[in-house]
């Protein structure tokens, strides 16, 4: 069964590492569709399974971007608390 661009996003992001970030568009890329940095957005915004690191993800000019779990500060602070100093 081929695995859907969802899937991919999602085993992605899982792998990115405990103080380090992707933007969008690298997952985007890494997932194989590397024009799809926007819908990679809207799947990290639908996600909530606790497993999939989705605050690890940010854009492409550096900024946070949205958290759909406590907005941008709630990022700031996990990033930070990892170790991540973007800001």
């Amino acid at each position: 069964m081929k695995q859907s661009f969802t899937d991919k996003v999602l085993a992605v992001v899982r792998k990115i590492p405990k103080g380090k970030v992707l933007t969008y568009g690298q997952v985007a890329a890494k997932a194989g569709s590397p024009r799809a940095a926007r819908a990679v957005g809207s799947i990290m915004r639908a996600n909530f399974r606790p497993d999939v690191p989705c605050h690890r993800v940010i854009r492409s000019d550096g900024t946070l971007g949205d958290y759909n779990r406590g907005g941008t500060a709630a990022k700031r602070a996990l990033l930070k608390k990892e170790g991540v100093s973007l800001f």
